[in-house]
């Protein structure tokens, strides 16, 4: 098989799989920002994170880290030679929300502002 019909599957597996999942995604993007936790003290989410990554096959999961820090890893066919490493800051900030949107944030001034 020619690498650009391999290539065309693996985009349409992955276009496939992303709205699949995409209300699901929109859920806890929404269900965080409403439940904002601030730098040190993000246990809620921390445990939303491990939680959810715990569901997902083949996902090593280790809590804890510097406190509520939460590391997934998923290993390749090959795990001894590349990676790719993805971060998410969890934190909110000390800030009061004021937008009228249906998740807004819960906890008085407290807010995700970021992105």
């Amino acid at each position: 098989m020619p690498l650009w019909q391999i290539l065309s599957i693996m985009i349409d597996h992955v276009k496939a799989l992303s709205k699949k999942y995409l209300p699901r995604v929109i859920e806890l993007r929404r269900l965080i920002h409403a439940n904002p936790e601030l730098s040190w003290e993000e246990y809620e989410t921390a445990e939303l994170v491990a939680e959810e990554l715990r569901k997902l096959p083949g996902i090593e999961v280790t809590t804890g880290i510097v406190k509520n820090g939460v590391v997934g890893i998923l290993k390749g066919n090959n795990p001894d030679s590349k990676c790719i490493a993805l971060r998410a800051d969890m934190d909110a900030l000390p800030i009061q929300e004021q937008n009228t949107i249906d998740y807004c944030s819960k906890n008085e001034g407290k807010m995700h502002a970021c992105g």
